[in-house]
């Protein structure tokens, strides 16, 4: 039962990834984008995780430690060159 739960939340999640990854390409404003790319590193974060789940290793959270901190830094970054056109003051 576990294995049929995991199949349809990582098919859940890669639909989301694809419609992040419209957003991405489609969305009118940066802030969209901006949004989108926050959301597909959250939904990367979880397929790290369900794939650590359904293979039974250790290696995927850590990725997924991994991605959540880059991910963080990088949203915050282009959210700072969006609004003030640098990144370093």
């Amino acid at each position: 039962m576990i294995e049929i739960a995991l199949t349809f939340a990582i098919g859940c999640y890669g639909v989301a990834l694809a419609m992040n990854l419209w957003r991405i390409t489609i969305g009118p404003h940066a802030a969209d984008r901006i949004l989108a790319l926050d959301t597909m590193v959250i939904n990367i974060i979880a397929l790290l995780v369900l794939f650590g789940i359904s293979l039974g290793t250790k290696t995927y959270h850590e990725a997924a430690m991994l991605v959540a901190m880059v991910g963080f830094v990088s949203t915050v970054a282009y959210c700072r060159f969006v609004l003030r056109g640098d990144i370093i003051e």
